[in-house]
């Protein structure tokens, strides 16, 4: 699918790995794309210069997704920049273990920002464009904590168990006004540094998935690429898992 006239993808959490592979394949279906880093500005630029050399236009808009302050700073610099933005890719994520004794409110709150408020609020931001062209597409990445409630995760399962929920009442919501709500949720993924070796962690992970190896994040990437195209209009409220057939 190459768009007929460009459109625009906001990617959270795009410097590196999932994020990353989701920037590049829309930037090579045309889309401009607004690649969103919490830290690594180098990282981020990497990945702009990337699109950019694909024939696109590419904005970094570095800032903390877990702060609705920033949120709506990010989407206004992608607004400003390029009028709407048509796809919002909410990838960003934190997935911190600790006891659930443990526990403080800050860590609960930190979670709950980051993994579900903030897709709320780059929604609202981007959703009146949306609405007023009648298109547009949100992917949400909840995970497989949003099927399994793992130990140690308590506030990671609970934010993309809310995640998922809240990708089923906005595609209800918007759907019928031409914006799709579906979420992904990716099973054991390797890292884009990330070797073949059998490690200990690898061949844990790897003993889950019947097709038997890690997940590459342009697999990913290709779901979101089908999502925003044309080809998945008729796929909203959904969530769908990219794991290889793990258990669920």
């Amino acid at each position: 699918m190459t768009t007929a006239t460009a459109r625009t993808a906001l990617i959270t959490g795009a410097g590196r790995n999932i994020g990353r592979a989701v920037a590049l394949a829309l930037a090579r279906e045309g889309f401009d794309v607004v690649v969103n880093g919490s830290s690594d500005r180098a990282a981020a630029e990497s990945v702009a210069a990337e699109a950019r050399a694909l024939g696109v236009r590419a904005l970094v808009a570095m800032g903390d997704v877990g702060s609705p302050a920033e949120c709506a700073r990010i989407a206004g610099e992608a607004l400003a920049e390029f009028g709407t933005v048509d796809v919002l890719v909410n990838n960003a994520a934190l997935r911190p273990a600790k006891a659930f004794l443990d526990l403080t409110v800050e860590d609960w709150r930190r979670v709950m920002a980051v993994d579900m408020e903030a897709a709320i609020w780059l929604s609202q931001a981007v959703l009146p464009g949306m609405l007023a062209q009648g298109w547009g597409r949100i992917v949400n990445f909840t995970g497989m904590n949003a099927i399994h409630g793992y130990a140690g995760r308590a506030p990671v399962s609970v934010a993309k168990h809310g995640l998922w929920g809240l990708t089923k009442s906005m595609g209800k919501e918007f759907g019928p006004k031409g914006v799709t709500v579906n979420a992904i949720s990716p099973g054991p993924i390797a890292a884009d540094d990330e070797d073949d070796n059998p490690t200990e962690y690898r061949q844990k992970m790897v003993a889950r998935v019947p097709v038997g190896r890690m997940g590459r994040p342009r697999e990913v990437a290709a779901v979101v690429r089908m999502l925003a195209s044309e080809d998945g209009a008729f796929v909203n409220g959904q969530m769908l898992q990219v794991n290889g057939g793990a258990e669920t």
